[in-house]
């Protein structure tokens, strides 16, 4: 139960992410300046938490030992997950962007093959079936959405989220392919966010070209998505899995608590945001995402069976 409520707990901060986007949306803010900014302030927080250890050394070394990978994978694991989720908040919720980013877990599923060419192994069947219940769910809610909005905009939406989606764990699981295991966690954090700075710089200036330089709101709103989502919600995710990491059944509870960063961001938008309730069909929808992520987690922990790496590196949940 405590590792359960632990995850939970780090689901909650997780879903600040996609209700802080949201409101700098709609206070006119660009969602260039919240993507970049996000892993601008997370990079001396990193710093700070690597440092206490004397552990960036290693690091750096890494890095200057694969600066090619780092530089690609960390862009595309960071950077095409991150700007295009942000972007797609232009044009919807932030509990709608949270629940169709969980078509994550069908792209996982489709990149085996491409992630492990070593071992050749398949595509997981019984992974698929159960993204046909994620998608179903998609679906429901995306066609809701579509009453109220034109169809370009739907496409702006679920379009970006479906770059994100395949980015996150392509690049991810990427980089922990190049680490090896001689990086804990929070040094490959570090490692990925110095990499991926270029390509914030670049969104950022867009930003600044576009809109000017940010306001104080959006700055303390993305210090906050920084301390939140990158810094506590992975630690305590994390720390989680590492408590039931040798127990299946319990490993596949922690990982089913993210999907309570549908509903926990759902709350967060109806108090903060004040955001109409949405209709059932809505709700059917997020209930088959969620249904089919418990099922995702299930399936995942007890067909696997793969021992966690060491030094706390956990599957590519790093949001």
């Amino acid at each position: 139960m405590k590792a359960i409520l632990i995850g939970l707990l780090g689901a909650f901060f997780f879903s600040v992410t996609f209700v802080l986007n949201r409101s700098m949306e709609l206070e006119g803010g660009s969602w260039a300046w919240s993507a970049s900014l996000r892993f601008i302030f997370m990079l001396p927080i990193l710093f700070l938490i690597v440092g206490i250890n004397r552990n960036i050394k290693p690091v750096i070394n890494h890095l200057k030992q694969y600066p090619l990978e780092w530089l690609t994978w960390s862009t595309i694991g960071f950077g095409l997950f991150y700007a295009p989720l942000t972007f797609a908040t232009m044009y919807g919720p932030g509990w709608l962007v949270a629940a169709t980013f969980q078509l994550t877990i069908v792209a996982g599923s489709l990149l085996v093959p491409f992630l492990n060419n070593q071992t050749k192994e398949k595509i997981p069947v019984q992974s698929l079936y159960i993204s046909l219940i994620i998608l179903l769910g998609v679906f429901l809610m995306q066609s809701v959405h579509a009453s109220s909005v034109s169809i370009p905009a739907i496409a702006l939406c679920v379009g970006p989220l479906i770059i994100s989606a395949f980015a996150y764990p392509l690049g991810n699981r990427k980089m922990m392919q190049i680490v090896k295991g001689e990086l804990n966690t929070f040094q490959r954090l570090l490692g990925m966010t110095m990499a991926s700075i270029p390509f914030w710089i670049i969104v950022s200036l867009y930003g600044f070209l576009t809109t000017g330089l940010p306001s104080a709101s959006q700055l303390s709103q993305t210090f906050i998505i920084a301390v939140s989502s990158g810094i506590i919600a992975t630690a305590l995710f994390f720390y989680a899995t590492e408590l039931v990491q040798q127990d299946n059944r319990k490993l596949a509870g922690v990982e089913a608590t993210q999907s309570g960063e549908v509903i926990f961001a759902l709350i967060g938008e109806m108090i903060l945001l004040s955001i109409p309730l949405p209709s059932y069909l809505s709700f059917i929808g997020m209930a088959l995402v969620i249904i089919g992520m418990l099922l995702h987690s299930v399936v995942s922990s007890y067909l696997n069976k793969k021992v966690l790496p060491e030094k706390g590196v956990f599957n590519e949940d790093v949001q």
